[in-house]
């Protein structure tokens, strides 16, 4: 098996992009859906994105965007990977990653608690062109809700390359990576609640990171792939 590949997302600022690439992110969000708090523009998505070194994957986030728009942004960062988070069709997503010269992920909006009435299996075929399938908990808002859906019940042979994401923090990033290590061609995860500073009241300041957190949560990563003897 290989590594658990990480990608940070939601990020705003320089620093949080700093961060993340010192930590060891293997690839950044950057969430152009304006009805996100998290929302950046495609031309600062493109002023951070440039901050990457190589090997460092960038990933546009959408939700139901027009082609025009996708084609815009694609434009402002170059290298950047294509991430649908809405109701896009399995047509209108691989016409767009032809058009741009993408990859794409789909995301899969599955119900919280046991996920009852998702059919994975189904939607991994329908969308059998993506590159992976992120597998995120359904809330209002499309993502970045911090909640977490119930792993063990997904189906233990999903045809793709899974991404989990959710709800994850450094304190359960181990026990997703031990639910799903194995279900799916590979696995990654993807953070961004779980890994924002705390406001006053507590609650996390969405699209301000915190360093300390990203380096917490990269560590714990490593600590869930070391004990299936994963090499870094």
């Amino acid at each position: 098996m290989t590594r658990t590949r990480i990608k940070i997302c939601g990020l705003t600022r320089e620093a949080d992009v700093d961060a993340a690439v010192a930590a060891g992110a293997d690839a950044i969000g950057f969430v152009l859906y304006r009805k996100s708090p998290r929302f950046v523009t495609p031309e600062r998505a493109g002023e951070l994105a440039r901050r990457l070194p190589p090997m460092v994957t960038p990933v546009l986030l959408f939700v139901n965007e027009n082609a025009m728009n996708i084609e815009a942004a694609c434009a402002c960062v170059p290298s950047a990977a294509l991430q649908f988070h809405g109701e896009e069709s399995a047509e209108a997503c691989s016409a767009e990653a032809h058009a741009t010269g993408r990859v794409f992920w789909r995301a899969a909006r599955i119900p919280a608690g046991d996920g009852a009435g998702f059919d994975l299996l189904k939607f991994a075929h329908t969308f059998q062109a993506a590159q992976a399938i992120l597998l995120d908990a359904h809330v209002e808002g499309y993502g970045g809700g911090g909640k977490t859906f119930d792993w063990s019940r997904l189906p233990p042979n999903i045809p793709a390359h899974l991404v989990l994401s959710g709800g994850l923090t450094p304190a359960n990033v181990g026990a997703g990576i031990a639910a799903l290590r194995g279900r799916g061609h590979s696995l990654a995860v993807d953070v961004s609640s779980g890994v924002e500073a705390d406001g006053p009241d507590g609650k996390p300041l969405k699209g301000i990171k915190d360093a300390d957190k990203i380096h917490a949560f990269v560590r714990a990563v490593r600590a869930a792939d070391a004990q299936f003897s994963i090499a870094p």
